[in-house]
């Protein structure tokens, strides 16, 4: 809109309301034609420019400086915090739970809970489909919080009332006669198990795109807080782990498992209270009315159904939508790569399109329409090298647990720390290193590299990679010496607890102190580049790349163990390497190196996948009538990592 007459100025609106930092009130004068009546306009210029693609919690457009920005992200970081402290205790110590409460075997409450573990990551891939397409990110963080309070809620029901329950006993007696749970107790159980697993899964689906959501990636300052961001979640996580495994786990074990579903259930209402709080000054994604994965799945379909067609020589002559056509909206154009050639015959015109005409998407693609789709293929070998680490972890949140209820856990004379809280010792070095990483190493590395992030993406996840390669390997060694102390002192078939081996539980802190610089490497580097490569219609689903490996991570860890057993159950005495309640008789040492070997091997394929890919090319987007390139941080080349 524009005003003015021969005697002033004319006045362009637009530019004003793009321009103005501060609201401001403006009243327009203008005198209509040949003399005619006075007319009165009041307007208000909101402040700060429109930001593309995001809207407030009203449908507005969002504006910079009144919406978003690392000050609402961190209200995503603390409810990620308060839901780490609901559920990691939960997760570390539910071997514990199931094994003293519910009666199960070893082998069985370890596979249970790398089975709940899968659950509340593979369901994130649906989630995020609903957040993205359907419900927005906000409503589903909402709505998973409620299932998590839910599902604690039962459990701490459950565990408080003895008639849902099977009455005490110690399993590691082998004179004393155990009820395993069943029937309505097993229901609810594992109902409530499961709720808190869709709502975990809900969470980590939509809540880290959500905060990410808070920047414009177009922007180079915001840009460099995104990567900020994405460190100091992890770290809120870690201050959460760090209530969860010292207070939580206190609780479960001194002071009974209702009051830690309890407390548990009131900290995932904290959460969801702050992130409801801010949710009227949030940049919110707009719900597209494309299906970013229906077209990803029509470029496959449309190239095998053009199969038969010849690529032309000339690639321009390839299908895209007029930059003209889209003139007034926000498009992403990405250019014609040379890779994954068979994809490019989505885009063959095969017949002239007229000018008004639109193509049927399942036989004709666009070429960025394309692009995405190798992106997403380009990414998976990524992905699949991702889900050994998790294996490796999901061995620390099991027989790790296991080995250190045998050990000496007495802290002093008065004190013993829970076996399920070693995992803090490698989270209390995190909280240092975090602040360390993001503000000193990232600064000075940038400076030698010139990249935004200090190192690659695919770099920091190979650190991680080789690190839980090392784990698994000391892993090993610190069992050996701990059979050797129970042989030593003629205690191989010691009751836990009750007969803890003359070595201290310490011993084990090297293995969950070298998981969790692996963590810190791996887990943001994986959760950045996912995030930074995917189509920005499916940035919810691209983080939960991430959670999806992480389950198939746990569901391989649960066939992995059945297939040891099965395959050593007849040349050991413990019928398995796993077999049995008593890992004094086990072989729990030959199954971590057995582990760390193929973390090797999984290491040496992601070396030849990392080195071999193209990061997603530059951005064209086109805002009005102006063509605007975006340079992508991580179009770098992948730096060659030896290994040693």
């Amino acid at each position: 809109m524009s005003t003015g007459s021969p005697a002033h100025p004319e006045i362009n609106l637009s530019s004003v309301l793009h321009l103005v930092s501060t609201p401001v009130v403006v009243l327009l004068w203008i005198q209509g034609r040949g003399g005619g009546r006075h007319h009165a306009y009041c307007f208000v210029l909101e402040r700060g420019e429109i930001i593309a693609d995001k809207v407030d919690w009203k449908g507005r457009p969002a504006r910079r400086g009144k919406h978003g920005g690392m000050r609402f992200a961190l209200l995503s970081i603390s409810t990620f915090s308060f839901e780490n402290m609901a559920t990691i205790a939960l997760a570390t110590n539910l071997v514990t739970y199931l094994t003293e409460v519910m009666h199960f075997d070893v082998s069985d409450s370890a596979n249970t809970i790398t089975n709940y573990m899968g659950t509340s990551y593979i369901l994130s891939i649906l989630i995020a489909c609903l957040a993205d397409m359907v419900i927005g990110r906000p409503k589903s963080v909402v709505i998973s919080a409620c299932f998590e309070i839910v599902g604690l809620g039962l459990l701490a029901i459950q565990a408080h009332s003895s008639k849902l329950k099977p009455p005490p006993c110690n399993l590691f007696d082998p004179t004393a006669h155990c009820t395993k749970v069943g029937g309505g107790n097993a229901v609810l159980l594992f109902g409530g198990l499961y709720l808190v697993a869709t709502g975990s899964s809900g969470i980590k689906a939509s809540l880290p795109s959500h905060g990410a959501d808070q920047f414009d990636e177009k922007d180079p300052k915001e840009a460099r807080q995104m990567s900020s961001f994405f460190n100091w979640f992890l770290l809120s996580g870690n201050i959460g782990s760090v209530a969860s495994l010292t207070l939580v786990v206190w609780i479960q074990d001194n002071k009974g498992w209702d009051k830690a579903f309890g407390l548990s259930s009131i900290g995932m209402i904290v959460g969801a209270l702050l992130f409801i709080s801010g949710l009227p000054r949030y940049r919110i994604h707009v719900i597209q009315k494309s299906n970013a994965l229906v077209e990803i799945i029509q470029v496959y379909v449309a190239a095998f159904r053009n199969r038969n067609l010849e690529l032309p020589e000339d690639l321009e002559e390839l299908y895209e939508i007029s930059r003209d056509k889209e003139a007034g909206t926000e498009t992403e154009f990405l250019p014609h790569r040379d890779v994954y050639k068979f994809l490019d015959k989505a885009a063959i015109q095969a017949t002239p399109i007229t000018q008004n005409g639109n193509p049927n998407p399942w036989k004709l693609c666009r070429v960025t329409q394309v692009e995405n789709a190798k992106i997403i293929l380009g990414v998976l070998p990524i992905f699949c090298c991702a889900i050994i680490m998790t294996l490796c972890l999901a061995q620390l949140q099991t027989f790790s647990i296991q080995q250190a209820v045998t050990m000496d856990t007495r802290l002093t004379k008065h004190f013993h720390i829970p076996a399920a809280s070693l995992a803090i010792i490698p989270i209390i070095f995190l909280l240092g290193l975090v602040p360390i990483y993001d503000r000193f190493f990232v600064p000075f590395a940038r400076r030698i590299t010139g990249h935004p992030t200090g190192i690659t993406h695919l770099q920091r996840i190979g650190v991680g990679l080789v690190l839980s390669c090392l784990s698994m390997a000391v892993a090993g060694l610190m069992e050996v010496k701990r059979k050797e102390v129970a042989r030593k002192h003629n205690m191989l078939d010691a009751i836990p607890v009750i007969q803890p081996l003359p070595i201290s539980v310490f011993w084990l802190s090297f293995q969950f102190f070298i998981f969790g610089i692996a963590d810190l490497f791996s887990f943001i580097g994986l959760l950045e580049f996912f995030y930074s490569q995917a189509p920005k219609g499916i940035k919810s689903i691209s983080t939960c790349f991430l959670w999806c490996s992480m389950a198939l991570g746990y569901f391989t860890s649960t066939i992995i163990v059945n297939i040891v057993n099965s395959a050593t159950k007849g040349i050991t005495k413990s019928r398995g390497w796993l077999g049995g309640n008593n890992i004094n008789r086990n072989h729990l040492n030959l199954f971590y190196w057995l582990l760390s070997l193929l973390s090797f091997l999984n290491f040496l394929l992601y070396l030849y996948v990392a080195k071999r890919y193209k990061y997603k090319p530059i951005v064209q987007a086109q805002i009005g009538s102006t063509n605007r390139k975006v340079s992508n941080d991580d179009n770098m080349e992948l730096e060659d990592i030896e290994v040693q």
